[in-house]
């Protein structure tokens, strides 16, 4: 398994391999013939920062047998999905302010998230699980008073698209089948989510082949495969949420209210 990870130098972004403390710093693109350069930084001295740079992130509704089991709702045919702005976007450990103007609740959703890692359109299973390049960690934030605000029309994307609402990382885990692993989420250090990534409804391949078939995915982009039982409202004014998977390492941000 190999963990990727994107750090500021400077005014530049640059990326590598992450390896215990240190991160070996590669040239070039990192889903197309990286090269590494022969150095390394320490992750202390650096500033990670959102582990690619998608074009779109795609985010799933009901994609858990248990949750659609608690919600009473009926298990989808095909994804049921959302579109995030790319604005959304907060690094691990970055501060996620409050929106202006929004007084609401704002909810945590821990999530596994996929990286494609080369163009797909209209896939196969085996064509879209080798156009997966890894897997990391999401905290797809909501402000929950807004969805269901006008009755008219849900307003998911608004909902979930403010500043910072979309962190995730802190790497992509490139080699990873995480399939047998879960998704734990604490906020303040108090677990709130503990749930396995075995009961998804559009298992990664197979959810990465249906959405081929409506857009094309490109390099970066970020598929969140939607969360399960657990999801709550952050209550502190300064609360820490973290997203933790095996293999993958712990997302964690603060949520100022």
């Amino acid at each position: 398994m190999i963990r990727w990870s994107r750090f500021e130098d400077g005014e530049a972004v640059r990326f590598g391999i992450l390896e215990g403390d240190a991160i070996r710093v590669h040239d070039g693109d990192m889903f197309d013939d990286p090269r590494p350069t022969g150095e390394a930084v320490a992750v202390a001295a650096v500033r990670l920062v959102a582990p690619c740079a998608p074009t779109k992130i795609i985010a799933l509704w009901n994609n858990f047998h248990a949750l659609a089991a608690k919600l009473g709702v009926a298990e989808p045919s095909e994804p049921l999905y959302l579109l995030k702005s790319i604005s959304s976007v907060a690094a691990p450990g970055a501060t996620i302010p409050r929106p202006p103007g929004y007084a609401g609740r704002i909810a945590f959703e821990g999530e596994l998230g996929i990286v494609v890692g080369r163009p797909c359109a209209n896939a196969d299973e085996a064509e879209a699980a080798a156009a997966i390049f890894g897997y990391t960690c999401v905290n797809d934030l909501t402000a929950s008073d807004i969805t269901f605000a006008d009755a008219s029309f849900p307003q998911w994307a608004r909902a979930k698209s403010f500043d910072g609402f979309g962190p995730f990382g802190p790497v992509i885990a490139a080699g990873l089948d995480p399939a047998g692993l879960t998704v734990r989420t604490l906020v303040d250090g108090t677990e709130r989510q503990n749930y396995p990534l075995g009961d998804m409804i559009f298992p990664p391949a197979r959810l990465v082949s249906l959405l081929s078939r409506d857009m094309t995915l490109l390099p970066g982009d970020l598929v969140c495969c939607g969360t399960s039982l657990g999801v709550g409202a952050i209550k502190g004014a300064d609360s820490r949420v973290e997203v933790v998977i095996d293999g993958i390492g712990t997302l964690s941000n603060r949520i100022l209210q």
